[in-house]
């Protein structure tokens, strides 16, 4: 029996946390998760990141150079960390993905661009591992929007002949998945604008706390629907897809564009945050996809039991967890990166046109070779 293909997959998202990092067997388009490895990051960690991707940042071409090595570093630990626990050489994997962290994103424009930082230099030349990563600036190339990448993954895994759904990504900034029951339409992806990145920012602010744990916080509060509908005027949640954001566009300083925060109670605003983000989703997949038969649900808002309840309160068929349907809801992103990476290698398409809005299929992603051969 030939051994088996591993890949690792990293993903540091846009809530901002920590990093994911997924071992994949993904030998005869076989996926099975062999192991996982989850770093934190630090308080100081995170606040400087929030600062590097705040909406209009003020930054030194410094801080930002040394982040992007600083963070190349910890995926590199991260994934020394992960081998170590399985007793595994480095030759055993044939590649890393890494998305890197985002800290700016602008699709739109007379020069469209997307910034992930986490130097793969850094991560090949200190795990000896082939890396592939800047995944999404060949799509932008191609006239697509750069994201949502995961969607081609999404299809690989979850698509059903017997019914629609929709994969719902809750990260900093939700997005959705189309999988049509009909193999002869398009997957349609996008992002549906703030997931839980006003919740974490606005806890931050009020109690100090980086999320609200299952959403106690929230559900100690009342949902304010007219700021609901106020907030709901944004003009992104009317758009058509393609299309995708990030948290350097909804932040704080969005929120506070917006309303007099200073009128309502923080943890009634916390609910109407809650509620924005489930039924922004709801909307956006009752007015793209109405035929939609379940939604199935992933990233860090899973956890988020108040945030699941209104999305389950809202949507107008079942929802469940990814778990149900064999990959667990913290993992699924980790695991699309390693997926992507040997797309990239095998030299096939990693984007969805229908998704991002490309021109056509391009490979994804830069190679960053483990070394050279004497």
């Amino acid at each position: 029996m030939p051994p088996p293909e591993l890949y690792i997959g990293l993903m540091s998202g846009t809530s901002i946390d920590g990093i994911d990092a997924a071992l994949v067997n993904l030998s005869d388009n076989h996926i099975e998760l062999i192991a996982f490895e989850y770093l934190p990051f630090s308080v100081e960690l995170q606040c400087k990141l929030q600062q590097l991707s705040a909406p209009n940042a003020q930054i030194l071409l410094q801080d930002y150079g040394e982040m992007d090595i600083r963070l190349g570093q910890l995926f590199a630990s991260t994934v020394k960390n992960l081998l170590q626990k399985k007793k595994l050489s480095a030759t055993a994997i044939t590649a890393i993905g890494s998305h890197g962290q985002t800290v700016y994103h602008a699709p739109s424009g007379r020069f469209p661009f997307s910034l992930q930082i986490g130097d793969p230099n850094c991560i090949a030349e200190r795990t000896g591992i082939t890396t592939i990563a800047d995944f999404r600036r060949r799509d932008l190339a191609a006239g697509g929007q750069g994201a949502p990448l995961v969607p081609a993954f999404h299809e690989a895994v979850f698509r059903c002949s017997s019914e629609t759904r929709c994969i719902v990504n809750i990260g900093g900034i939700a997005n959705v998945t189309i999988l049509p029951a009909d193999n002869d339409k398009s997957v349609i992806g996008f992002d549906t604008g703030t997931g839980n990145v006003l919740l974490n920012q606005w806890i931050q602010r009020h109690c100090n706390d980086c999320y609200d744990a299952e959403g106690a916080w929230a559900s100690s509060g009342e949902v304010n629907f007219e700021l609901v509908a106020l907030l709901k005027q944004e003009p992104y949640f009317h758009a058509p897809p393609p299309k995708s954001t990030g948290v350097d566009y909804f932040s704080l300083a969005w929120l506070e564009s917006q309303c007099e925060l200073q009128n309502y109670l923080p943890e009634d605003v916390q609910a109407s945050l809650c509620y924005l983000t489930a039924i922004t989703i709801c909307e956006a997949i009752e007015r793209v996809a109405p035929e939609t038969a379940r939604i199935l649900v992933c990233g860090g808002g899973v956890h988020n039991v108040y945030l699941m309840r209104l999305l389950t309160e809202n949507a107008r068929c079942p929802v469940q967890s990814t778990a149900d349907f064999g990959l667990h809801p913290d993992h699924v992103e980790a695991i699309a990166f390693a997926w992507l990476a040997k797309q990239t290698l095998n030299q096939k398409a990693g984007n969805l046109q229908a998704v991002t809005g490309a021109k056509r299929p391009v490979i994804l992603g830069g190679i960053y070779n483990s070394g050279c051969k004497s």
